[in-house]
Order: C-alpha cells, then structure tokens, then sequence
C-alpha cells in the first residue's frame, strides 16, 4: 500500500462550524461535479417555457391540481428517509484528507493512483452511507470513483447496494452517487465490462424498486434516478432531450423548424445498454398503488423520472401500452386487438389534473411517445369537447400545443380545427398564440386546412370590413396590439420589441403557396420604408423578411421590399439577424440591386471585418473582387444568375415550392430558355433510341454477307446525314464545357 502524508484535519466541532460555512460554496471547489443546477428540475421563477413567454407562468406552481394534499404526502416520504449517520473516526477524517492532498499535489502516476484509489475504497466498506455523506469526505470519494478501475468501482456499488437510495437522497451523498454512474458510464465501450456492470446495476435496481416512492419524490434521488434509468438505456442524461429539452428546441419541434431535424439523429442510442434491467426498474417504479400514483403525477421531481423513463422507451409501443395507462392511473388496459380504453371517470380525472405543472409537463411527453391507437384514444375521451377551454389554461395550452404537434392524420386534425377554428381571436387576445402557431404548422405538414387557417388567422387580426393591408403590423407587434383598448386607433409602435410568436405564425404563413397568402404578401410589401427598415433591424422581424425572401412570391412583390432597403444594407450587415437578411436580399435581387448591395457593403468594410459573421459575407458576397474588378465582378454574377435559372428550367418542378429567381433575365427570355432546354432534352431523349436500333442492325448476322455488308454502308451514310442536319442551337446544354469554365472560375475565386 502506498503512504500518504500525516497532515491532520481540524477537530470534529470546528469541522462541523466549517461545514455550515462552506454550505453554500460547493460550486467552487475544484473537485466539484455539481454543476448539475440547483433545484435539480425547472426552476420556479421561470415561466417562459413553451410558446407565449412571459406571458404564461407556467411554471409557477398550480393550486387546481394541488388539492391532492402533496406537503402531507410528501412529509410521509420524507419521514421516512430519515437515517442517522454515525460520526466518523478522527483517523478516518486524517487518512482522506491525506489522499486529496496527495492528487492535489499531481505527484502521483497513474499506476500509483488506481492502487491508492482501490485501497481507499476498501476502506469504506461497511461505512459507505456515513462517508458518502460526509460534506468533505465526499469531495474526495467522486475523486475515488473516477479514478479507480471498473472492478474496484462494481465492488463498491454492490458494497453499498442496500444503503444506495439513502445515499442518492443526501445533499452531499447524491454527487457520490452520480459520480459512480458516470464513471460506470465510461465503461460501457468496453464489451468484457458488460456482465460486471450489469451485475452491479442489477443489485442497485433491486433495492430502489422495493420502495421507489422515496427515491422518486427527492429533490437530490430523483436525479439519480434518472440517470440510471438513462445508464441502463445506453444514454447519457445530459443530452438535451432526457435533460429537459429547452424551449427553443421544443418550439422547433412544434413549428416544423430546421432544428426539429436535427433532434432525429439524436434517436439512436450510442450503447445497447441493459434492457432487461431497464424493464425491471420501470415496472418497479410504476409498480405502487393507483393512490399513490395520483401523488407522483403532480409531484415535481418524479413527474421528471416519469417523464425520463417514457422518453427512454420511445418507439416501443408493445411497452408503452402497458405504461402509459399505468401512469395515467387507468383501471384496466387491453392492448392488441382491444386497443386501450380510457374509462369516463379516468377522464374527468386527467382533465381536472391537466392544468398542474408537473402533470401538464408529463402529458406533453405522453402525447410525444404514446402510439396511435393510445393518442386516438385520448383525444376522444379526454380532450374532445375541452379543447378551446384548456387552450386557456396557463399550463394546460402546452398540452393543447403538444396534442396539435402530434395530430397523425388528417380526420383528427378536423376534429381539433372544428374546435379552435372559430376561437383563433380569443386565444390571441388572451396571449395564447403558441396554439394558433401549432395548428398553422401542423396543417402544413399533414397539408390539411392550410388555407382555412390563413382566412381564419387573417379575420382574428382584421375585422370584415377593415383593409387586409395592416395584417402583418398587427401580427409582428401581437401583444401590443391586442392589449390596446381602441384597436381601431392601434398605430405602429417605433422602437418597440416586435412579438416573437407573432413573427414565428408569419414565417410559418410564408411558408403556404403564394395564391393562399397573397393578404399577407401584399401587406408586408405595401409596409412604408421606414417600417420595413425597423422590421430588418428587429432579429425576430428579419426572419420574417428571410422567410418572405425565400417564399414562392412573384419576383415583382420580392423586389418591392428589398428596394425599401436600399441605403441601409451596410447598417445591417454589422448586426447578426442583419447580415441573414442582407444575403438573402443578394440571392434574390437583380444585378442593379446587388452591385447597390456590394457598394454599401464596401463602405463598411473595415468594421464589417471586425463582427463574427462579417467575413463569411464578405467572401460570399465577393465584395474584394468587386473593389477590385467590379465589371469582371458583374460577369461573374450574370453567370452565377444564369446557371442557377437553366438549373431550375431543367430540373424544377411546377409542384415543388423551389423559388426560382428571375431577376436577372426578362420573363419572355427566361420563358425562351426554357422551351429551348425542353427541345434540347426530347433531342437528346431521342438519340439513345436511334443508337439502340443502329446498334442491333450492325450485329445483325444475315446469312448474306454481300446484302450485311450493303446494310452496314446504308447506315454510314444515314449517321452522316444525321450529324449533317443536327439542328444548331445559340446556347449549349447544361453543364456543357463553356458552363464546365464557369464552374471552375467560380472555384478559383
């Protein structure tokens, strides 16, 4: 055994007066792994979570569905987990602190230190609760665990298997517990570990589902638990999705956004993990009685283990059958051919709970999990009849949000639209806008109501007989206008923030075919200058111009905006959301337009260098070949321009939304280009034909060689008459040699 040094601690009392003076700075020692946030789920104070902002507490605690008499329950619990620590020794106290000062040191090798870290641990054999626990003590044992090899590691688990729960529900103990994981995590790479793990997880799973209740009602348990349910997935509870995704990404989700996509990847799981163990410790949880889950349903930390172990058995309906009517506190469940079936009284129950936080939050990933025949289920007897009514609900909207989000077909979106069609200006006015973004989205994707929904949100912000042109002002300043007392004297608000929901509903409009938004096109382009140049500057008000510019809108209304730009592009450029819209103007405009673009970019050139995404515009844009060769620069764009529209003729569809831009090139020349590449392809569609005959007719064997022969001359003579009439054209096809040049001149530049 390696010695360490003899420098001794402080006396039990004054270890005990610094205990209670370092309480509070734990976060700033340096082996410290709580960086895990305080509170250990969302925080109270934050009600910004979802779609409407600031204007929905959501997250404040619900006195609907807190008459369940949670603080005597929970009082039970933690009566329960009370355990008396007995005082550790004085020699014990010295010979861990001599350790941390021995790593503090980084003397030791790393041979050295995994012998030091295994003999430490063995020393804790029989005391792990009291060490584990132990404010100091434990800084040094998640050092231990980290350091030490994964059979020093399983034997301490399986040492400290019956004392476990009590350890992961203490302040201090909990880090140990989470350390431990961890650094079981790190070894599920290794194949030869699998079976040591699994053994270990299998004896911690046994005692936690013996009364799981305490566990999962702890601020500092639940979080372990959760991350042992992630361990025996194979996934690390940080990922954002199982760490409590935030709101951005779950508006992304909802609204179709380019982020939602990048959250599919994160569906596979790195490691195979221990599913049987991963059975046996949810049906352990969930293994309790309909009372007491009716408890954990609206308690705040297992409604997140609750919410972790669905999310953890996604796309695994035959499981998610049986748990889901567990959680929501069902009767009896039949699945298969029976399919589940939601009793009324169960219903009423689920209603009057809906609008509590933590159960609002476990619905939403019920709704995200649940398989069709569960979802059908519940839309039919829980929320049918009640939609506008929990639309409401400071809570229960984002339920309402998640059920439009994850609306399978067609028929079901009837169902909700016959309900929240009617009532779009209530929610607005009473801030709910994140339901009318969610059923503008999902109607998009299932391409069901698209144009219903663009009349209905059209009349919610005008009435029939006022002028359809201020839509968009009304919509990117939402709040302000509803909250306005005469509406009908509701003017421009300058310098105000523009409405993040607002903005979000008109990217979201703009994404609709041009003939089913031409209200909302028309009133964005007849906005006066000076609005249009605030609406740029605003990082919410410039995407709705972006999602304009990309939009199937004629060239002609395009054009109209970007020329109320003109003279401010240069102050944009130096903005973050400007710089975005200050390139997709370029994309989108002519060449007079664009070389106006490089010309007030130039000006700023120096301070443009300067931001973070000034130098990408600079390169993209080309703006040194402009100061440099502007004519050779204006060459360069009219081919730019040229090759993208012979693209878009040859390969662009009158169904796809593909923006094809014209701005270069007249409408009768683009039209002339385009009937030209159409003869060019039913020539060329023809040639392999011909080429096939000539082909068999060459290898044609006749029994008379002289009458071959005669045939084969015939055909010479044929393939020259052929390439003497080939019909001569002005331009040659697409991705000829000329067009071959301008791609690789456009590579050196």
């Amino acid at each position: 055994m390696v010695s360490v040094g003899s420098k001794s601690l402080p006396s039990r009392r004054h270890r005990i007066i610094e205990e209670d003076s370092l309480m509070g700075e734990r976060g700033k020692s340096s082996n410290n792994h709580s960086s895990r946030k305080k509170g250990m789920g969302r925080k109270a104070q934050k009600g910004s979570r979802g779609f409407d902002g600031d204007s929905n507490k959501r997250n404040q605690s619900s006195g609907a569905a807190n008459v369940k008499a949670a603080p005597k329950k929970q009082s039970e619990f933690e009566h329960q987990n009370q355990f008396v620590r007995k005082e550790i020794d004085p020699e014990t106290s010295k010979y861990f602190s001599e350790i941390a000062n021995l790593f503090d040191s980084n003397e030791v090798d790393i041979e050295e230190r995994s012998v030091i870290c295994g003999n430490a641990l063995e020393e804790t054999r029989g005391r792990e609760y009291e060490i584990a626990t132990d404010y100091i003590i434990s800084h040094v044992l998640q050092t231990l665990l980290e350091g030490c090899q994964l059979d020093q590691l399983c034997s301490f688990l399986r040492n400290s298997a019956t004392v476990f729960p009590a350890i992961a529900m203490d302040r201090s103990g909990s880090h140990v517990a989470e350390s431990a994981l961890k650094s079981l995590a790190s070894h599920l790479e290794n194949p030869d570990a699998y079976s040591v793990i699994e053994e270990a997880l299998t004896s911690i799973c046994k005692v936690i589902v013996d009364n799981p209740l305490d566990m999962m009602c702890n601020c500092y348990g639940s979080h372990v638990l959760r991350r042992l349910l992630c361990l025996c997935k194979g996934v690390s509870l940080d990922s954002p999705e199982l760490h409590g995704a935030k709101s951005s990404k779950a508006l992304a989700k909802r609204l179709n956004l380019k982020m939602s996509q990048l959250d599919e990847n994160n569906e596979q799981f790195p490691h195979q993990g221990f599913p049987d163990v991963l059975k046996y410790l949810i049906s352990g949880l969930l293994n309790c009685s309909r009372e007491d889950m009716k408890y954990l349903q609206v308690d705040q930390f297992s409604s997140l283990v609750l919410q972790t172990a669905l999310r953890l058995m996604l796309k695994q309906d035959e499981e998610l059958l049986e748990i889901i009517p567990l959680i929501l506190g069902c009767n009896s469940t039949s699945k298969k051919e029976e399919g589940v079936h939601i009793d009324t009284d169960v219903a009423k129950e689920i209603l009057e709970s809906m609008k509590d936080n933590s159960f609002s939050h476990l619905v939403e990933v019920i709704l995200e999990v649940a398989p069709e025949s569960l979802y059908k289920e519940m839309l039919n007897k829980v929320f049918k009849n009640s939609l506008f009514e929990l639309s409401l609900d400071r809570c229960a909207n984002f339920v309402i949000q998640a059920l439009i989000s994850h609306t399978k077909d067609q028929e079901q979106m009837g169902l909700i639209w016959e309900e929240l069609a009617p009532k779009f200006k209530d929610l607005l006015e009473q801030g709910k806008s994140g339901v009318v973004a969610s059923l503008i989205a999902v109607s998009q994707r299932l391409q069901s109501h698209e144009h219903k929904c663009c009349e209905a949100l059209a009349g919610a912000v005008c009435s029939t007989n006022e002028s359809h042109s201020f839509i968009v002002q009304r919509l990117l300043f939402l709040d302000n206008y509803f909250g306005c007392q005469d509406k009908s004297t509701w003017e421009w608000s300058p310098g105000a923030k523009m409405h993040v929901m607002g903005c979000l509903i008109l990217q979201e409009i703009f994404k609709c075919s041009s003939d089913l938004i031409q209200p909302y096109i028309t009133s964005l382009t007849s906005m006066q200058a000076e609005h249009t140049i605030e609406t740029a500057k605003d990082s919410s008000g410039a995407r709705v111009i972006e999602a304009f510019l990309a939009s199937n809108a004629a060239t002609k209304q395009k054009r109209r905006l970007i020329i109320k730009l003109r003279g401010h592009f240069g102050e944009l450029s130096l903005h973050t959301s400007g710089s975005f819209t200050v390139e997709k103007c370029f994309d989108a405009c002519n060449l007079s337009l664009r070389e106006a673009i490089a010309t007030e970019l130039l000006d700023v050139k120096a301070d443009l260098a300067k931001t973070k995404q000034g130098p990408f515009l600079l390169r993209k844009l080309d703006i040194d070949g402009y100061a440099s060769r502007p004519e050779q620069w204006k060459s360069r764009q009219e081919a730019q321009q040229s090759t993208y529209n012979e693209f878009c003729s040859a390969f662009g569809s009158g169904k796809s939304n593909f923006p094809k831009n014209t701005f270069v090139s007249d409408a009768s020349e683009d039209a002339s280009q385009e009937a030209e590449l159409k003869n060019k392809r039913k020539e060329i569609d023809h040639r392999p034909t011909s080429g096939v005959k000539r082909h068999r007719e060459e290898h044609a064997r006749d029994k008379d060689e002289h009458f071959a022969g005669e045939k084969r001359t015939k055909q010479r003579k044929i393939k020259t008459n052929e390439a003497t009439d080939k019909p001569v054209t002005n331009k040659r096809p697409f991705l000829s040699g000329e067009m071959k040049n301008r791609h690789s001149n456009k590579l050196r530049i």
